[in-house]
């Protein structure tokens, strides 16, 4: 897949019915970020987005599409995840060519919270398109480096995460 704004190339894979990106979105736009700020992680793992900046978010029904096409949640994770660049044994066995790496997130600073760069080589957030029935949360899937599950679950909306887009 190129992307027509940056005429960057990403690689895609079929899993199931649906075609995914294999790589995280690295499309710079206000409200994107490389994690600690730093080129060489965005090479390395696309970029962080906003909710406003994040295009191409997928449906909590698709996440729940792709984990079917895997099998059950409890092993999902462990088959979409990297070989490579987790932390405490929190690598995957990448079986399904999904090559999620362990990009992290970034935290928005609130009261009583500093916020910043957050769980790089731990764990992995992408979004989704479905907000929770309270308009300030929004689906997101997760990936962590201490099981091989899948989550998701709703979280606050002022973060930032990774985006894997997916083929309509």
């Amino acid at each position: 897949m190129t992307d027509s704004r940056d005429g960057q190339t990403y690689k895609t894979v079929k899993i199931g019915t649906q075609t995914w990106m294999a790589q995280n979105l690295n499309y710079e736009t206000a409200g994107s970020y490389c994690y600690n700020d730093t080129s060489s992680y965005c090479a390395k793992y696309g970029r962080l987005y906003t909710w406003d900046a994040a295009v191409g978010k997928p449906t909590e029904t698709e996440w729940e599409t792709l984990f079917t096409a895997v099998g059950v949640q409890s092993i999902a994770g462990k088959v979409l995840k990297s070989m490579s660049g987790g932390y405490n044994g929190g690598n995957g066995t990448d079986a399904f060519s999904f090559s999620a790496l362990p990009a992290g997130s970034w935290v928005a600073y609130t009261e009583g919270y500093v916020g910043g760069y957050d769980d790089e080589g731990y764990a992995t957030f992408f979004w989704s398109s479905t907000e929770d029935d309270d308009s300030d949360y929004v689906y997101i899937m997760s990936l962590n480096d201490f099981d091989g599950d899948v989550y998701l679950n709703p979280n606050l909306k002022r973060d930032a995460y990774s985006v894997r887009c997916l083929k309509d």
